[in-house]
């Protein structure tokens, strides 16, 4: 069965490579050759049969099927017999030699198949080729073709042929007359000779030992002549070409004395073909193989050649560009392929050249590696300029370099002197080619250069001084290679390595850029890189280079010129001391005898630890100039091993700690401080420290370009003053500090007065005594008056220096012990520094208007006031001059400008109000405000700065900040209480509310971090309350939702330690963490989502927050805050209000009962004030949930509302009928409210008159009003349906009772008011407000048409006439009979009740409505005749005239029902309904649903390729709902992993995963699966169809096919899959081949 079925397979597979499509074809290849992989003879047996019963089967499709033939071939070589190898070749030779003319894709196909079964069956392929090659008769072009790849394919098996071969085939050649077939010959002598020389490379794997290279002479110098003088001089370019590919190897089989004497006119020939040819790289190969032969034997004739030779191979030698040296190693090591092609093997007498396999090794790693080539370039690629690089011309610049090598190892003299004279060539190009060949010739020839060092590094000198930036890459490259080979050893090295170290140094930023990643151009090495890396390796890597770089490196340290080469100095060097080291423990490495030139000790120390100060400049400096001192610290000094050997570590690992980005420069310095503190304590030499100190101080100018090293060095300078001992010394050095120093430069200023400063430590009376002195001498004697200006100074460099020197005490005050400063802050440090301030002319004291000197004062008054505070006597030291010093700087805060921030005085000035607060005497309240308001207004107004326009002070805005922050903190803390922190948040309250974002932001950020300290700060002593707590809250709750997200955090941190000091004042410790105060902190990252409804949401879970934790008496304050907040002109602070009431009303309202009334006004007055729309829906909001807890209350506080109700108050009521359940309560309370009082009460002339007055009461009035006001909400006809027979009766009887009733006279005068406030007043009528709440009740309960219909009779105006009353009831009762006649029996229920009413006029209204019913046949069809007729019996007796005869009327009364069609999907609606059937399906009818679930599952895979989307997507969200139910892990993962709603689906990828759970977990579906996909093999949609084989064949492969084939009906399923093979769209057929090819599976 296997082999029928796999035949028929294959058969079925044959008949599709017809196909039309390409595609199609290349799927139906792709299958056969799946079928071959499970059962190759099978397969080849089909195909071969196929071929040979179907002759008239065109070209391409033969090609198709022979090409999957090879690749069966090749993969299953080893299980082919014998009978089935005989049967393929046959074919394929049949199948090659059909047709004389060149077919080449059918026939190079055919060829492949007998090359890829030659590889085990020779001798049968070569017997059929052999038969094909017959004496006389010239071949077939593809018998000779085949014969040349058989011989690389099989070396072994082909070679003991070749003699037979070549015998027949020689006599050929002059018979070939067109070039296709010369050119095959050529390529056939080309590999018949390379496979010759392989075989004779490997003689011991060799078949046959025996052979010999004589035994080919005589053939091979026949081939030669006629390749080399016949058909070299052929026109054709590609027959030349073919001739100079074969030339090379056959060269090497060539006789020595025939190679000898053909050479003259050999090298010429191929030479002269440069010029014909454009890419000669076949060239230059043939050329280094002719070339490599004739050394082989020493040839003579090569000297007559070599001129010619070198001229012509430099030419072709290209260039390097600025984009050819990428990744261009600088180790030019000679390595073992760089003997590779030079190896010579003389085996039983015989000269053998393994040639072949050299060749291959070379390809590949001249092809394939950057790392090492077989020319001696290890690790190199050779450039070529970017508009040349193909592979071509690369592999001919190898090719070029091999031949060179060549010359090199025969000729070195004449060579040298022809390449050292164009190092001094005027073209660019020519410079470039020659150093790179003359490195190349260095690697390669090392022996034949050995004596010529001395001579090539004379030569070197002109390169050196080369500008191009290629000449200076390739001069490096040179330099690395002679270091490998001992050149840098020889005199003139030196020279050398001083070029290297100089390229080192070039600025990183004159480099080119490096292209893309998406450049075509290669990335360029810059010089300074290649440079960079070669000074390393030669370090390391090349050990005869440790004597010559060391310790010469050293000299390069300290000049200014080699400061961008220091990181790569000091990593060699530290190389080169550890190998010293290890030579000779415990000795001094730096030799000074006989090296002038070398650094000191200290000039070494000073240099190293300077750099390291900016310690990631030039590739991380700062590490490798702290790992050389480490290596040096005995020769700096002798006592410093130990401390560095710790030290020195701790401070490298903080470096690989940190980055670039974030490294504290300040806290970086003061760590070198520290190592250089210890350092100078360790060695505890006051001569030593002293030199230091003097090499430090020189070293100083030449950091003139780099001020931050410079400011560094200054520092070290300091330090190092004052660990000495001698006060001369360190007065001598302050003064030439003080008369050198470059006063112009600011970083300098700041570093000559941390110098005094820190040198202050130690010696702070020399330090004061020497600046005191600068400021007597000369500078400062003469006057600065108007008439006589400094002669050697100009006045802004005098402004500079008293800028420094101002500078100078206050670090010296900041640094100096505490305990000695406290005494000369003001006698000696202000003083002198506000002698330096200001001036007097003419006797007058004149202040500067620098800005630069006013920042140095506020700077050393800031630092003065530190030192004073931090001293253990600050709190009874009387600061005499405090408010002389804050009245200044109010002065400098207020002389800056509001709007911007320019420098940093304002910032330095309030931090010295910092420090001035603290001390005595203490400022009154009034210096306090004044000092508050001005600081806030010099700080909050600023503008914020334009993105991207800091100008360096990206920290001047947060550190004024933190400056204003400290200020204020410090004035709270002086009144540590509720109100002293009220009255901080006071002055803050303007800010908070303004409508500047920034200023409300920083407003906020100062109020959390007043908050923050007043909480860290707090101490309760006694149980007090924190009785502005719901003040603040309220102040500060609804910022949670400001425009600006940083504003809003601060607004939560703000709350969060609100919430905490309420816990500190009810006692709890400071380390109290409360649950629901912390989950503020989780909530702030809800603050920043731009989607306002998480926002929003944010803010009500902080207002469930507080309300948790706010004490009852501070609710209503907070309310009330709240309620204000409201009119917040930033909407979403005033929406944030709205959320927290609406929360606070929900979580603690139940406690506002008696605060109802207060609300309630407070909410109308808003109204009032902010008539905007978002304000409206918050007190509508509020007082709906207000009466959702206290219902009767809120409707009293409305009730009580002057009538008529203003705009504002009906807003109110309206409000109410938003929530079904609360409007019926509210509707409820007003039926009760307007039935508790009488409608009307009758003037006291109603004894006396017979028309008496009635008055209406004013609690049914205003009931009336709020109903109306109420039912006028489309939101209260649920409400409405539910008391419809309450209201409607409640109403009709209140329009009779309001017949004719009067106003009270109050209310006519605020009714006439009213109305002439204009238009939008409203008019008051007791019967008209009965009516209309009527009207409402009707049309609330669905009774429109009644409405309608009544007016339409104009029943309404009767109504409310005593005249028309009884006929407009009639009416109303009659349009209720016809259009609402469901709601009467409840209605008439209410009526007849009413028979007993204590009012004449309820009785007759519900007597006429109650006639009239019974003129309508819906008193029948209701059931309600027998007790209407009952009642108006009764009525009968009534003591009212009208009742009766209404009675009357009623029982003469008694004689007198389209739906719209919705379109719906039905497919996808009923898909997705099965979707959510998996939800509902639980308990019992699991297994029932899990057995529609499985039959469901293909039809919704396959219609994930349905054309409608939206069936598509019902598709996915049905099958996510039932992987749960398939019981599946996997399964269910991966329907939730592709099938996601909106993102699209790698539907091939999502199916094969699907496929293989399915089979994993439920191998016994395969049947059905299968089953149910055939049936969508007809579908007519073609996506469907093509899923439905792609399905199938899935499943097919990843089932275990022994256990569960007998699910699957093999026949009809091929039969289907054959069918659709002939489908019209291509990728059915597709997929159909694709399906069939697996279901060898099952064979």
């Amino acid at each position: 069965m296997t082999r029928s079925y796999v035949r028929k397979l294959s058969t079925i597979l044959l008949d599709a490579v017809t196909d039309k499509d390409p595609l199609v074809q290349e799927q139906v290849c792709s299958a056969l050759c799946t079928l071959g992989e499970s059962q190759p003879q099978e397969a080849l047996s089909a195909c071969e049969e196929h071929l040979r019963q179907n002759e008239k089967l065109a070209h391409p499709h033969r090609a198709m099927i022979l090409r999957a033939m090879q690749t069966v071939v090749s993969s299953h070589i080893s299980e082919l017999d014998k009978d089935m190898a005989r049967a393929v070749i046959l074919l394929a030779s049949s199948e090659m030699t059909k047709v004389k003319d060149l077919v080449c894709d059918w026939q190079q196909a055919a060829s492949d198949v007998l090359v890829a079964v030659g590889r085990r069956f020779i001798s049968m392929v070569m017997e059929e080729l052999l038969h094909g090659l017959q004496p006389g008769v010239l071949p077939h072009y593809f018998v000779v073709r085949t014969l040349a790849n058989l011989s690389v394919s099989n070396v072994f098996g082909t070679v003991p042929f070749l003699t037979s071969i070549l015998g027949t085939m020689l006599p050929m050649l002059a018979a070939a007359k067109h070039d296709t077939m010369r050119g095959v010959f050529c390529y056939a002598l080309q590999h018949f000779s390379e496979s010759t020389l392989e075989y004779l490379a490997n003689l011991d794997q060799a078949p046959d030992p025996t052979v010999r290279k004589d035994a080919f002479a005589s053939d091979i110098s026949s081939a030669y002549d006629i390749l080399f003088h016949q058909w070299l001089p052929s026109r054709e370019a590609k027959l030349r070409l073919a001739v100079v590919e074969a030339l090379g190897p056959i060269s090497h089989l060539l006789p020595s004395e025939k190679l000898e004497e053909q050479l003259p006119k050999l090298l010429p020939g191929i030479t002269t073909l440069y010029k014909k040819h454009a890419e000669t790289c076949h060239v230059s190969k043939s050329l280094g193989q002719i070339l490599e032969a004739a050394v082989s034997v020493g040839s003579r004739t090569l000297e007559v050649q070599l001129d010619s030779l070198l001229a012509a191979l430099h030419t072709q030698y290209p260039y390097e560009n600025e984009a050819s040296s990428a990744r261009t190693p600088v180790a030019d090591r000679p390595t073992q392929s760089s003997t590779l092609l030079h190896h010579r093997s003389h085996r039983q007498g015989t000269h053998t050249y393994r040639f072949h396999q050299q060749q291959k090794r070379a390809r590949k790693e001249l092809g394939g590696s950057l790392t090492k080539n077989a020319w001696g370039l290890p690790g190199e690629r050779i450039c070529v300029p970017v508009e040349s690089a193909s592979p071509l011309v690369v592999n001919n610049q190898k090719e070029v370099l091999r031949c060179f090598t060549e010359l090199a190892s025969c000729s070195p003299d004449r060579l040298l002197a022809f390449l050292l004279p164009k190092l001094d060539s005027g073209s660019e190009r020519t410079r470039v080619g020659t150093l790179q060949v003359l490195r190349h010739i260095i690697n390669s020839a090392a022996a034949q250069m050995e004596v010529k060092k001395p001579f090539i590094l004379s030569s070197m000198r002109v390169p050196l001084l080369d500008t191009s930036s290629k000449v200076k890459r390739a001069v490096v490259q040179v330099i690395s290679a002679m270091a490998h080979h001992g050149y840098l050893e020889q005199p003139g090295g030196e020279a050398m390595i001083e070029y290297v170290v100089q390229q080192c140094a070039l600025p990183p930023e004159t480099e080119p850029q490096k292209p893309g990643p998406d450049s075509e151009e290669l990335p360029t090495d810059s010089v300074r890189a290649i440079s960079v890396r070669t000074l390393y390796l030669v370090s390391t890597t090349v050990d005869r280079m440790s004597d010559v770089l060391w310790p010469h490196l050293l000299q390069f340290l300290t000049p200014v010129r080699y400061t961008g080469a220091l990181t790569p100095l000091c990593r060699s060097l530290v190389h080169l001391a550890g190998k010293r080291q290890e030579a000779g423990p415990g000795t001094l490495l730096i030799k000074y005898d006989g090296h002038v030139t070398l650094p000191s000790p200290y000039a070494i120390a000073t240099r190293l630890l300077a750099v390291s100060s900016n310690p990631y400049l030039g590739d991380g400096r700062g590490a490798a100039s702290l790992g050389l001192l480490n290596v040096l610290h005995r020769d700096i000094h002798p006592l410093l091993g130990r401390r560095w050997a710790t030290a020195i570590p701790l401070l490298l690992q903080y470096l690989d700690e940190h980055t670039e980005e974030n490294l504290s420069q300040k806290e970086w310095e003061e760590k070198l401080l520290v190592f250089l503190r210890d350092t100078l304590a360790v060695v505890s030499d006051n001569t030593w420290v002293c030199q230091l100190s003097l090499e430090m101080c020189k070293q100083l100018p030449c950091y003139n370009g780099t001020p931050q090293e410079k400011n560094f060095l200054y520092k070290c300078v300091g330090t190092t003053l004052g660990a000495a001992s001698s006060k001369d010394v360190v007065r001598k050095h302050l003064q030439e500090l003080l008369e050198s120093a470059r006063y112009q430069e600011e970083a300098e200023r700041e570093g000559l007065a941390c110098c005094f400063g820190i040198c202050a430590i130690s010696h702070l009376d020399d330090t004061l005594a020497q600046l005191e002195e600068f400021v007597r001498s000369d500078v400062f004697r003469k006057s600065i008056g108007i008439f006589n200006i400094f002669k050697d100074r100009s006045e802004n460099e005098v402004e500079k220096v008293k800028g420094t020197l101002i500078l100078c005490y206050g670090h010296v005050a900041a640094r100096a012990p505490r305990e000695l400063v406290l005494a000369r802050a003001e006698s000696d440090i202000l003083r002198n520094i506000f002698q330096c301030f200001s001036t007097k002319v003419l006797g007058i004291k004149v202040e500067t208007k620098d800005p630069a000197l006013r920042l140095c004062l506020v700077q050393s008054v800031c630092m003065v006031c530190q030192a004073i505070c931090s001293s253990t006597q600050a709190s009874s030291f009387h600061f005499s001059r405090k408010v002389e010093l804050v009245a200044q700087m109010m002065e400098f805060i207020k002389a800056e400008p509001p709007d911007s921030l320019r420098s940093p005085i304002r910032k330095k000035a309030m931090l010295a109000c910092t420090y001035l607060v603290s001390l005595e005497p203490a400022l009154d309240e009034q210096e306090q405000a004044d000092m508050i308001h001005s600081c806030l207004h010099s700080v909050m107004a600023v503008l914020p700065e334009p993105e991207g326009e800091d100008g360096g002070q990206e920290s001047l805005y947060p550190d004024t900040m933190h400056a204003l922050e400290d200020l204020l903190t410090s004035l709270l803390r002086r009144n540590m209480t509720p109100h002293g922190l009220q009255m901080m948040v006071e002055h803050l309250s303007p800010w908070i509310k303004s409508p500047r974002g920034h200023e409300r932001m920083r407003a906020l950020g100062v109020s959390s971090c007043l908050l923050q300290s007043f909480l860290e700060h707090l101490h309760v002593s006694a149980l007090v309350p924190f009785h502005n707590l719901g003040l603040l809250v309220g102040l500060f709750s609804p910022r949670c939702a400001d425009l600006w997200p940083a504003t809003r955090r601060e607004a939560v941190s703000c709350v969060y330690s609100l919430l905490y000091l309420q816990l500190g004042y009810e006692g709890f410790s400071r380390d109290y963490r409360d649950d629901v105060a912390e989950r503020l902190l989780t909530l702030k990252d809800g603050l920043v989502h731009p989607d306002p409804a998480i926002l929003f949401h944010t803010c009500h879970s902080i207002a469930q927050i507080i309300a948790k934790r706010l004490p009852p008496d501070q609710l209503i304050s907070l309310l009330l805050t709240l309620f204000e907040s409201l009119g917040d002109p930033d909407k979403n602070c005033s929406r944030a209000a709205s959320v927290i009431i609406s929360c606070l009303l929900k979580e603690r309202g139940n406690l506002l009962l008696e605060k109802v009334p207060e609300i309630v006004s407070v909410l109308r007055s808003k109204l009032q004030e902010t008539p905007e729309e978002h304000v409206l829906r918050a007190a509508q909001h509020s007082v709906c949930l207000l009466a959702s807890q206290h219902c009767e209350a809120v409707v009293s506080s409305l009730l009580g509302s002057p009538l008529p109700f203003d705009s504002h108050t009906c807003t109110l009521w309206r409000a109410l009928a938003s929530e079904p359940g609360l409007t019926a309560q509210i509707l409820g309370l007003l039926l009760q409210k307007m039935s508790r009082d009488v409608p009307f009460k009758e003037s006291r002339a109603f004894l006396l008159s017979s028309s008496p007055d009635r008055v209406a009461t004013l609690l049914p009035l205003a009931a009336t009003c709020a109903l109306s006001e109420v039912m006028s909400v489309p939101a209260s006809a649920p409400a409405v349906l539910e008391l419809y027979p309450q209201l409607f009766v409640a109403l009709l009887l209140r329009v009779g009772c309001t017949l004719g009733v009067q106003l009270p006279r109050n209310l006519h005068a605020k009714e006439r008011r009213a109305t002439g406030l204009g238009p939008a007043s409203r008019s008051l009528e007791p019967c008209s407000s009965a009516v209309g709440a009527l009207q409402l009740t009707l049309v609330r309960g669905g009774s429109e048409e009644v409405v309608q219909r009544v007016e339409l009779e104009r029943g309404w105006e009767s109504l409310r006439t005593s005249v028309g009353h009884e006929e407009g009831v009639a009416r109303l009762a009659s349009a209720m009979a016809k259009f609402a006649g469901p709601r009467l029996p409840l209605v008439m229920k209410g009526l007849v009740c009413t028979h007993s009413s204590v009012y004449e006029i309820q009785r007759v209204t519900s007597t006429a409505f109650l006639a009239e019913l019974l003129s309508s046949n819906v008193v029948n069809d209701l059931m309600l005749l027998e007790s209407l007729l009952d009642n108006l019996t009764a009525r009968q007796k009534d003591a009212c005239a009208s009742v009766r005869r209404l009675a009357l009327r009623g029982l003469a009364n008694v004689a007198s029902g389209s739906p719209n069609k919705e379109k719906m999907e039905f497919r996808s609606v009923s898909i997705r309904l099965f979707g959510h059937l998996n939800k509902a399906c639980h308990g019992d009818c699991e297994d029932v649903f899990l057995e529609q679930v499985v039959g469901g599952l293909a039809p919704l895979l396959l219609h994930l390729r349905d054309p409608q989307s939206s069936v598509a997507a019902a598709c996915k969200f049905a099958l996510r709902m039932c992987g749960p139910n398939l019981e599946c892990e996997e399964l269910a993962a991966a329907f939730q992993k592709h099938l996601q709603e909106g993102r699209g689906l790698h539907f091939g990828e999502f199916l094969n995963t699907t496929c293989k759970h399915l089979m994993c977990h439920f191998p016994d579906l395969l049947g059905r699966l299968v089953s149910t996909s055939l049936f969508y093999f007809k579908s007519s949609w073609e996506d469907v169809r093509a899923a439905a084989p792609m399905l199938t064949g899935f499943l097919v492969q990843h089932v275990e096919p022994e256990q569960h084939r007998p699910q699957v009906d093999l026949e009809h399923l091929t039969a289907a899959l054959q069918l659709l093979l002939k489908d019209p769209a291509p990728a059915v057929r597709m997929k159909a081949a694709e399906t069939l090819g697996r279901l060898v599976k099952f064979a």
